[in-house]
């Protein structure tokens, strides 16, 4: 079965840190292009960081300096570490794998759940 399945979300105060993970099974975990995405209560869905099978990192300019995107290939688990956490975070956050054929096309895609993570004073 081919599923990725996030873990990590919570309720937190303003300033406090999360950590999320994303355990991938069922695919070539390497082969994968990996992401986190978030949306809120009647936003759309939005990247806010990626990284790819070479790990080439993209963070959206609103959680630069604050999260972290990474991967253990070992594990196959993709993690985003949040810090300096603002109640504007606060989202249900998805875990999302693209594989991309040799001409950079989509070829297969993967999307969890999500978690609930709630910034509240």
């Amino acid at each position: 079965q081919r599923e990725l399945v996030e873990r990590g979300g919570g309720l937190v105060q303003p300033g406090e840190s999360l950590k999320l993970s994303c355990a991938a099974s069922g695919i070539v975990f390497t082969f994968y292009n990996m992401a986190w995405y978030r949306q809120a209560p009647g936003k759309e869905r939005e990247l806010v960081a990626s990284i790819t099978e070479d790990y080439r990192i993209f963070y959206a300019d609103s959680v630069k300096g604050r999260f972290t995107i990474s991967r253990d290939n070992n594990k196959n688990i993709l993690y985003l570490q949040m810090d300096s956490l603002r109640p504007t975070d606060t989202a249900l956050y998805y875990c999302n794998g693209k594989r991309m054929d040799s001409r950079g096309r989509l070829a297969a895609e993967r999307w969890g759940r999500g978690t609930q993570v709630t910034v509240s004073s």
